[in-house]
């Protein structure tokens, strides 16, 4: 009777998954222009608000927004009295060709009015969506909300430069840029077309137009195969053009190139070294980059005054992940994530004027130190010598000694896992499991050389990174190799699925979300969007895949869907209905495979959900049941 006692109180002490299962408390944090208010946007797990409130400390709230089940994906000052949201949802749209596309959508909230009015509404011949979030610029002191629409003319849909005056409600059409090849507009500080980005899908030609005080002209041109170079902003000076651009003939390594409006161009000093550009935050300039270094977050100022500043708010939090999260336009008031080891991440906003920093809330509002395990880098070696790099999260509580392990591989595949709190895998270890997160070779973030070590492993060497790291942990005694089970979502859903059907004898079970399981039938499911068979995303896979084409033979080779029959342990899919990225099919073309076979199998279908889990309900219950199935396949004790 106590040791049943002493069991349920344990049991009592375990962290709830919808602790990390649910939707943060809080997902954004957007610091006004003046440093005086916050956007915030909240969650109470399933459902979404925007909560506008004074910044200083026991300020008082000043708006509230109630978002319910639709999909928040970004908030943006215009000015102290503006902010600008954008939000999503996955629809087939009458009249378009095409599958289900996840459509984003602007709204202005005013604040002193306390309207909210949609950006692109009773548009002529264009939708009420918009392609990326607005540019805000002020002209005449008036705040202005630039947009790409799409604007349709002989039946085709074009990417349209508007020009919305916030504070008059007034929308025009600025520019269309005479192409349906259009991919990306760039405005300038002042309000006016700067830069036009356009991509040939079938010839995998990129080419940039700046509009020049005598009219348009085409500064570059280049074979871009695996896609648009795009634009990335405004360059330092806050009148050049930046875009990404390939350090020599022979290489794949970008460096930034800054176009003068001649139509000339300079390389940006140390931006290879770049991962992400740090704009001014009003948008009129690049003032630095960002850069991760191993496991260390690194953010480079061109201005020394700058660099100190920031250096200062994060010796405030020694220790830490800090990462900038939004700014005042005197950069003076500052907010950021901060991500401790021990208690998990949260928002804060740092004063530098004040000499003060203080928190404003937890990402998950109910977790405590007890739900935080220990993530240690570590790093292996690949059977064929290359070295891999990834983290162990150690569940709390448990020596470091013959644990069950789950194998947490990443999507992408050209993604990569960082150092850090994540709710899958802090969810997994309080549990009672080890999890492994490895950069498997084509990761990103370790060179171009490492990519490229990944072109042509799907399911071959890609999958023996996973499984090499097993076999090391087995080796140093960490975790016990007949209690081990990988699951994934996308890219690491195929992982799972593959290391069901091709890398056998290794896992004791396998949980796929959303992951890829016929890729010819993924290829061509892509390729639906295009007029053409011949385009940037169909060319981007079969580079990874190792294939030449859709009847190349070898796909087959690698669909988990055409190996069922080879499956001898438990499987475990689960797919969003509504998955533009990975469609639904591939999960049931799996399941019906596995049926066909004889092979027991489980889907778990998700309503109403995408292929990033962006609702709260879908997401908990994509968590509750790989726990389940885990629990039921490989018990932790």
């Amino acid at each position: 009777m106590a040791a049943a006692v002493c069991a349920v109180a344990a049991s009592a002490e375990v962290t709830p998954l919808s602790v990390y299962g649910g939707l943060p408390n809080v997902e954004q944090v957007e610091i006004s222009p003046d440093g005086t208010k916050l956007a915030i946007s909240l969650t109470d797990g399933e459902k979404r608000m925007m909560v506008i409130r004074e910044a200083a400390e026991g300020g008082k709230a000043l708006a509230a927004l109630n978002f319910g089940d639709k999909k928040l994906r970004a908030l943006q000052w215009a000015g102290p009295e503006h902010v600008l949201v954008t939000t999503s949802m996955a629809a087939e749209v009458f009249g378009l060709a095409g599958p289900k596309r996840e459509y984003l959508m602007g709204f202005d909230y005013n604040l002193i009015t306390h309207k909210q009015t949609a950006l692109m509404a009773n548009q002529e011949n264009a939708m009420n969506v918009i392609l990326e979030t607005p540019d805000v610029r002020f002209i005449d002191g008036a705040p202005y909300a630039f947009v790409e629409g799409v604007h349709f003319n002989d039946n085709r849909g074009w990417n349209t430069l508007y020009k919305v005056n916030l504070k008059t409600g007034v929308t025009r059409m600025l520019d269309s840029g005479g192409s349906d090849d259009t991919d990306d507009w760039l405005v300038s500080p002042e309000g006016q077309p700067l830069a036009q980005s356009l991509y040939d899908q079938k010839q995998g030609a990129w080419s940039l137009r700046i509009k020049t005080a005598k009219g348009w002209i085409t500064a570059e041109k280049t074979i871009s195969k695996m896609g648009s170079r795009g634009l990335s902003g405004i360059g330092r000076d806050g009148k050049t053009v930046l875009v990404w651009m390939n350090d020599g003939e022979d290489t794949d390594k970008t460096v930034l190139h800054e176009y003068a409006l001649d139509g000339s161009h300079a390389v940006v000093p140390d931006s290879d070294t770049y991962d992400s550009l740090i704009h001014a935050p009003d948008g009129s300039r690049l003032v630095g980059g960002f850069s991760l270094v191993g496991d260390e977050r690194h953010y480079t100022f061109f201005d020394a005054k700058a660099q100190a500043s920031w250096n200062a708010v994060v010796k405030a939090f020694a220790g830490d992940q800090v990462s900038l999260v939004s700014w005042s336009d005197d950069r003076r008031k500052v907010v950021v994530q901060v991500d401790s080891p021990t208690m998990g991440p949260a928002y804060a906003l740092v004063d530098l004027n004040a000499k003060s920093a203080r928190f404003l809330a937890e990402v998950y509002k109910d977790l405590t130190p007890e739900g935080v395990s220990e993530v240690k880098p570590i790093k292996y070696k690949a059977a064929d010598g290359l070295e891999i790099t990834g983290y162990l999260t150690l569940p709390r509580g448990k020596a470091a000694k013959n644990l069950p392990l789950v194998v947490l591989p990443h999507g992408g595949p050209e993604g990569r896992d960082t150092l850090g709190f994540d709710w899958w895998s802090q969810a997994l270890a309080s549990r009672g499991y080890a999890v492994l997160q490895p950069n498997f070779r084509g990761s990103e973030g370790f060179g171009w050389k490492f990519v490229q070590a990944g072109f042509g492993q799907w399911g071959k060497a890609m999958q023996t990174d996973l499984s090499d790291g097993v076999r090391i942990l087995a080796k140093q005694g960490t975790i016990d190799p007949k209690r081990v089970c990988i699951v994934g979502a996308s890219y690491g859903g195929y992982a799972a699925l593959a290391g069901a059907t091709m890398d056998p004898g290794v896992y004791r079970c396998a949980a796929s979300v959303a992951g890829p399981a016929d890729l010819k039938r993924m290829l061509v499911d892509s390729n639906s969007r295009f007029e053409s068979s011949n385009n940037s995303t169909l060319r981007y896979w079969l580079r990874f895949m190792g294939a030449d084409g859709l009847k190349d033979p070898d796909l087959a080779a690698i669909s988990p869907a055409k190996m069922a029959d080879k499956v001898e342990i438990p499987l475990l899919l689960i797919h969003g209905k509504d998955d533009t990225v990975v469609p639904y099919v591939q999960s049931t073309i799996m399941a019906s495979a596995m049926k066909k076979a004889g092979k027991p199998v489980e889907l778990v279908t998700l309503t109403g959900e995408d292929h990033w889990l962006s609702r709260g309900a879908t997401r908990l219950q994509m968590l509750t049941s790989v726990v389940d199935f885990l629990e039921k396949n490989n018990p932790p004790n």
